[in-house]
């Protein structure tokens, strides 16, 4: 059966308390250059791809969100050099919930983000 709906994602959303805060903890993870005086409530998008956005949001101005946790990963970043990575996060003093995990020709890492959503730095 044919679907309407295409085998594309287009964006992932964050819930996220604090969006400057937000933006600026995930610019600098992905190396992007932001102006903090153009985020204001209740979203902005991060390009990460051709297709794909991340999108946080905090919501309505003048309320904060109580954000609920699971405890694994929303989703995951790439990356070709997963030690590299790792050093980079440390150096960023971002919280670093894992240890490197090998298996084999796959390996990844876990952070935090300021709202303490689990986010995965994975290998293919």
């Amino acid at each position: 059966m044919n679907s309407p709906i295409k085998n594309q994602m287009n964006t992932v959303f964050v819930h996220v308390s604090h969006l400057k805060e937000s933006v600026r903890w995930y610019s600098q993870l992905l190396g992007q250059n932001v102006d903090l005086t153009e985020v204001s409530n209740p979203v902005y998008n991060i390009e990460v791809n051709h297709y794909t956005s991340l999108t946080l949001d905090a919501g309505p101005t003048g309320i904060e969100k109580d954000i609920k946790n699971i405890k694994y990963p929303l989703f995951n970043f790439h990356t070709d050099d997963i030690h590299q990575s790792y050093a980079y996060v440390k150096k960023l003093g971002y919280q670093i919930m894992s240890d490197i995990i090998k298996f084999d020709n796959f390996s990844y890492f876990n952070i935090s983000d300021p709202d303490d959503n689990l986010i995965m730095i994975c290998t293919d």
